[in-house]
């Protein structure tokens, strides 16, 4: 049974190996191996920790630029609702300004005007009937 609990110790031994990078020239480095495991373990913990933490700064940062996003948009929106708005009360305003303009403009208005009443109608009339201008007959009668 020696021999086979001698195998049993080397196994461990062999394994311990395996799972350990130790170095067989030092014998102080197998002391240090499970300080090492365990020191790998928490550089794992706090990469993982600190890889959680920039994907929640990361996903914060792209909220808050979305937000604002938003924002400038829903502002840009409500500017070109209120520019639409005035545009649509300037033309309603132009409308009537033309109708206005149009009705002062009219016949029925002018003929009622009382500078117009006072003019008086002309007697005998004279009417240019030759295909000449009017400055060639001023010169022909004087």
């Amino acid at each position: 049974m020696s021999s086979c609990a001698a195998y049993l110790r080397y196994r461990e031994w062999f394994t311990s190996l395996l799972h350990y990078p130790v170095s067989v020239l030092d014998p102080t480095a197998s002391l240090s191996a499970p300080t090492s495991r365990a020191s790998l373990g928490r550089m794992v913990n706090q990469s993982t920790i600190l890889l959680m933490v920039c994907i929640g700064a990361l996903i914060l940062l792209l909220a808050l630029f979305i937000l604002f996003h938003q924002n400038a948009t829903a502002t840009k929106g409500y500017q070109l609702r209120n520019l639409e708005r005035e545009r649509s009360q300037l033309l309603l305003e132009e409308e009537i300004l033309n109708m206005q303009v149009a009705e002062a403009q009219a016949l029925h208005q002018l003929s009622d005007d009382s500078v117009v009443q006072a003019m008086v109608a002309a007697k005998n009339p004279q009417y240019i009937q030759e295909d000449t201008t009017v400055a060639s007959n001023l010169n022909e009668t004087k």
